[in-house]
């Protein structure tokens, strides 16, 4: 069924259209509960971007996180992450009790501890299952039912598929039994019979947390702000996707993958990335029409207003990495999906409402894909300044059509990237500027380049708001330790920043359709929870 949306302001953007928004994650919005949850918190953040002009919210995956706690190896393409639900949104609907959520279960942090955070969520399915069979409105009852019977195509893998990881102690799916790794049909009913209670809880955590998010993009579409998701290219190799359909992927005769993704060495890595993920089998997604890669957009579209494609280069070809190799040196680039994906979904859609990540190696394969849909690319300043006049990342190289940031969650923060920077290239940068920058000033400079440059729709990272150094960085590709962990203190959230902010939107004219009283730094104060 065509399911066609709105394109008003949504890529490609109207030629006169300028708007501004700011680049943080769920997680890293401050709550009692040691991670950002789609509570309080955002829909004071989204209160906050209002009162600063911004238009728009760019968030990375929601998915259940996987390998490492990255967002982009996620264990469900249509699934959300459950350490997303709020407990304070629980709490108010009689779902979970005060006992159950009480400061002191997550000791405090200006980092996510994501074992200790996993054991806590974790912990509160049981009694919100018991206050929402016995305690909850028959309304709601049937809307869980409802959700249940619409979301089925996924629902039901997922859900099973994550009661057999807990109950083999979340190891890979390959490692379970035979018959369930096969997907036999009577290992598989039998599961589900055995295991009913707990699998609907799972059921039961999905529903609560799209109509969290379904009640957060509300919010934000009635203060103006729309919201810019982010899709991974690849899906996780221990995923319910490629447990649920191998024959989607590039898999020999015991599902391990033929070959895995990455890339080779690019500004992001000087030794490439593998990634290891599996590979699509195009021909087959091709012969349904892609029907599983669009319905992955429309859950998407539940709950954002645009899409970010991650790995864009990837819809032209993808680097294949043979499946024994240890580096991502070598391999080859294998032609992707092209045109037709896309003049599939725009059928399906009526629109293609998607930002594209181009950056990376770009060949003209990729850049002809682009211009064919008139998809908006990116611009990243902090790699403008090589001196070569040509570069189009330079601010008065951006066309219209693009997104311009002066960094994203795989740079380091403008300030730490400043700090390091080789004393040619500090010379460029203050021959380009005309004068010289301080290392406090080095985020303002490139938020004020960006927000002055022509492309359509400037984003900042939050850590260059706040002009943090390295603490601030949200992770380093190629190294599996340490990553999407960085907090947003409360403290954080009332710094004299924002009223810059709001001062460079307006003197760029990029702030949202309201005027400046309603933006004033003075208006009502944002209320958020108290971190723990």
């Amino acid at each position: 069924m065509t399911r066609t949306i709105s394109a008003d302001n949504l890529p490609p953007f109207p030629a006169d259209y300028r708007a501004a928004g700011v680049l943080l994650h769920v997680t890293s919005l401050p709550t009692h509960y040691g991670i950002g949850d789609l509570g309080p918190a955002a829909h004071a953040w989204i209160d906050q971007l209002h009162q600063a002009g911004q238009s728009w919210w760019q968030a990375l995956p929601t998915g259940p996180t996987g390998y490492a706690d990255s967002p982009y190896q996620a264990l469900s393409s249509f699934a959300g992450n459950g350490l997303l639900i709020s407990p304070d949104f629980l709490l108010e609907e009689g779902l979970l009790g005060a006992a159950d959520c009480a400061p002191g279960h997550v000791p405090p942090s200006t980092a996510v501890d994501y074992p200790t955070v996993m054991s806590f969520k974790r912990g509160l399915l049981e009694p919100l299952y018991i206050r929402f069979t016995s305690q909850a409105s028959p309304g709601l009852k049937n809307d869980f039912e409802c959700f249940c019977q619409k979301n089925a195509d996924w629902l039901d893998d997922y859900a099973l598929f994550r009661t057999l990881k807990a109950l083999h102690h979340d190891a890979h799916y390959l490692h379970w039994p035979a018959p369930l790794v096969q997907r036999e049909p009577a290992a598989l009913a039998q599961a589900r019979n055995d295991h009913a209670r707990f699998i609907d809880s799972i059921r039961l955590a999905q529903f609560l947390m799209f109509r969290q998010a379904k009640r957060l993009k509300q919010h934000a579409h009635a203060r103006g702000i729309r919201l810019v998701g982010d899709l991974p290219f690849f899906v996780s190799p221990d995923s319910s996707d490629v447990w649920s359909h191998p024959e989607l992927f590039l898999l020999d005769e015991h599902l391990q993958p033929r070959a895995v993704a990455g890339v080779p060495p690019d500004a992001f890595s000087a030794d490439g990335q593998r990634w290891g993920n599996p590979l699509y089998n195009w021909d087959a997604l091709r012969q349904t029409g892609f029907r599983w890669c669009i319905q992955r957009i429309r859950a998407l579209l539940n709950y954002v207003d645009v899409i970010r494609l991650d790995h864009f280069r990837a819809f032209a070809a993808a680097w294949h990495i043979p499946a024994d190799s240890h580096g991502a040196r070598h391999g080859q680039w294998v032609p992707g999906p092209g045109a037709p994906f896309f003049d599939a979904v725009q059928r399906e859609l009526g629109a293609l409402p998607f930002i594209a990540e181009d950056l990376g190696l770009i060949t003209p394969d990729v850049l002809a894909l682009l211009d064919q849909f008139h998809l908006p690319g990116n611009r990243v300043l902090q790699f403008a300044f090589d001196g070569d006049p040509a570069n189009p990342h330079l601010p008065e190289n951006h066309t219209h059509n693009t997104v311009a940031y002066t960094a994203t969650h795989d740079n380091p923060t403008t300030r730490q990237w400043f700090d390091e920077l080789t004393e040619h290239d500090r010379r460029a940068l203050r021959l380009y500027l005309g004068h010289a920058v301080a290392p406090t000033d080095a985020a303002g400079e490139l938020i004020q380049l960006a927000w002055s440059s022509r492309a359509a729709l400037a984003i900042v990272p939050m850590q260059d708001l706040l002009n943090l150094g390295a603490e601030g960085r949200m992770n380093r590709p190629g190294s599996p330790d340490g990553n999407w962990r960085w907090r947003c203190t409360h403290e954080m959230c009332f710094t004299p920043a924002w009223e810059k902010l709001t001062q460079w939107t307006f003197a760029a004219a990029r702030q949202s359709a309201l005027t400046p009283e309603t933006h004033s730094a003075n208006g009502t104060k944002v209320q958020y929870p108290r971190q723990n």
